[in-house]
């Protein structure tokens, strides 16, 4: 029964989803392994770990990765890093990837203190124009972008990050290769 309203929800989620979010791997797969991350969460940059090291070599080909932004509030920092993300994305395609590994490698060195200036060190080292990084916290339409992820999220039942969807299948917080990587080979082998 769980698995059924799971279900439903990803079904409104494919009806909903547009080129607004990250893709990695195959866009056109029927296989959706759906990514609720907040960019300060210590889990989410295990599980990003696990995508570049073990999900991406193996499925990149064959799976559709969709990257949603799901800042917590406890996390002084998480929701200005979404917004940068999206920045960075609009302004080179695949930079704002490049920043979300960015953030989630650097946790333990990035603060709400100095969180203006890693963002203006990231945009130098990558081409960017800083004081335009910088100016797009601002920016109300980038927010509103994030804000419909959580928003959606929420009404979704989502409430940890990550929570990592496969076809539907919801895996929370803390969860293995092995067990994310079986649900992707049964759904692979249902579309088949």
């Amino acid at each position: 029964m769980m698995r059924l309203a799971w279900a439903m929800a990803l079904a409104s989620v494919a009806a909903c989803a547009t080129d607004m979010h990250l893709v990695e791997g195959s866009a056109r797969s029927p296989v959706r392994v759906i990514v609720y991350e907040d960019l300060q969460c210590p889990d989410c940059a295990g599980f990003r770990a696990m995508l570049d090291e073990k999900l991406l070599p193996r499925y990149s080909s064959t799976v559709r990765f969709e990257h949603r932004d799901f800042p917590l509030s406890k996390h002084a920092w998480a929701r200005q890093a979404a917004i940068a993300a999206r920045f960075f994305e609009e302004t080179q395609p695949g930079l704002g990837l490049a920043y979300r590994r960015y953030a989630l490698a650097h946790l333990s060195e990035i603060t709400a203190a100095n969180f203006n200036e890693r963002l203006s060190r990231f945009a130098k080292d990558n081409g960017a124009d800083r004081a335009q990084a910088v100016d797009a916290l601002g920016d109300a339409r980038l927010a509103g972008l994030v804000e419909e992820d959580y928003r959606e999220g929420v009404a979704r039942g989502i409430a940890r990050t990550p929570t990592v969807l496969v076809n539907g299948r919801p895996f929370i917080e803390t969860f293995s290769f092995e067990d994310v990587a079986k649900a992707i080979e049964a759904e692979l082998a249902a579309a088949r």
